[in-house]
C-alpha cells in the first residue's frame, strides 16, 4: 500500500485509497456497492436505499460547529451514517469518537425532526465508524452500543439508536469470511473477495474522474489554508502571550518600584519622627539643665 505524501502533507489524488474518507465517500455513492458494504458490516439485510448523500453537512446555528457525514443513507426501516476513521498522527483519545458519535446521531435526529416534525416518526438510526485501529483497545472485532438500563441490563430503552465501531485491524478468525476480507482490504488494500474486488475497481475508476480530482484539490487547498490560518493564529497567540508577559513584567516592575518608593517614604517619615523625638528630648534636657544645672 502506498503511503507516500505530497510536500503539503496530504496524499495526492492518485494515492487515495478506500480507507481515505474522501475516496470512501466517492466510492460509496454507488448505491448497490454501498448497500453491499453495509450488509457486510452489519451482517444483516439492508433494504433498497432511498437516498444517498456524500459529505452531508449539518449546521443549525449561525457560527455553530458544522459536521460532515462521510456517507448518509436510509432505507424503509433505518437511516445509516458510515464514517471512515483513520488514526493518523493523533491519539485515540483525541478523536473523541464516543462523543462524536453522540453528536452525529443527535444531528441526524434534529434534521429529521425539522423535516417531519414529530418524534414518534424518528426512524431507527445506526451510526458506524469503520476504524483502521482498535478504538477501545479491547481486542474485539466490533463494538456495538445501544441504550440499556444500568440496573437491569436485559431492559432496553428501545429508542432506536445504535452506535457501532468496527475494528478493521482485528486478526481473529471468528468473524464471517466476507467481513474478514473487507477488514483486510481496508487495512492493506489487498483483495480477497468479490466485494473487495468491486471496491478496488471502483477506487481505480474514481481516480480517473477529473471532476472528483478537482474537488479533492479544492478541498486540500481549503485544508491547507485552514492549517496555515491555524499556524498563524498560533504564532499571533504566541506573540500576544509574549506581549502580555512583557506587559505583566512591566506592571510587576512598576508595582515593585512603587512599593520600594513607598518603603523609602515610610523610612523617611520614620527618620523624621525619630529626629523630632530626639530634638524634643534634647530641648527638654536643655531646659532641665538650665533649671537645675549641669551637676544634677
Amino acid at each position: 500500500m502506498n503511503n507516500a505524501k505530497t510536500i503539503s502533507g496530504f496524499k495526492s489524488y492518485d494515492e487515495l485509497e478506500y480507507r481515505d474518507d474522501f475516496m470512501f465517500g466517492k466510492v460509496m455513492q454507488d448505491r448497490m456497492l454501498c448497500r453491499d458494504v453495509l450488509e457486510c458490516l452489519l451482517q444483516q439485510p439492508v433494504g433498497e436505499l432511498q437516498e444517498l448523500q456524500k459529505q452531508k453537512e449539518y449546521r443549525y446555528t449561525k457560527g455553530g460547529k458544522p459536521i460532515r457525514l462521510d456517507i448518509f443513507t436510509r432505507d424503509d426501516e433505518a437511516c445509516y451514517d458510515a464514517e471512515m476513521q483513520n488514526l493518523g498522527n493523533k491519539s485515540i483519545g483525541s478523536l473523541h469518537l464516543p462523543r462524536r458519535s453522540r453528536f452525529y446521531q443527535s444531528s441526524i435526529d434534529t434534521d429529521f425532526m425539522n423535516a417531519k416534525g414529530h418524534y414518534r416518526d424518528l426512524p431507527e438510526s445506526i451510526v458506524m465508524f469503520i476504524c483502521t485501529f482498535d478504538p477501545f483497545k479491547r481486542g474485539l472485532a466490533r463494538y456495538t452500543f445501544t441504550e440499556q438500563c444500568k440496573e437491569d441490563p436485559e431492559l432496553s430503552l428501545g429508542d432506536g439508536t445504535t452506535k457501532i465501531y468496527f475494528n478493521c485491524c482485528y486478526k481473529g478468525d471468528d468473524i464471517p469470511e466476507e467481513l474478514r476480507s473487507l477488514y483486510d482490504y481496508v487495512e492493506t488494500g489487498k483483495c480477497s473477495s468479490s466485494l473487495s474486488e468491486r471496491i478496488d475497481a471502483a477506487v481505480k475508476e474514481a481516480r480517473k474522474i477529473e471532476e472528483w480530482r478537482s474537488d479533492y484539490m479544492k478541498e486540500m487547498v481549503l485544508l491547507m489554508d485552514a492549517k496555515e490560518e491555524g499556524r498563524e493564529e498560533g504564532r499571533e497567540e504566541g506573540r500576544e502571550e509574549g506581549r502580555e508577559e512583557e506587559r505583566e513584567n512591566t506592571e510587576r516592575e512598576k508595582v515593585r518600584a512603587d512599593e520600594a518608593e513607598n518603603r523609602a517614604d515610610e523610612a523617611e517619615k520614620d527618620a523624621s519622627r525619630e529626629k523630632k523625638r530626639a530634638d524634643d528630648l534634647a530641648a527638654e534636657l536643655a531646659k532641665y539643665k538650665a533649671k537645675y544645672g549641669d551637676d544634677v
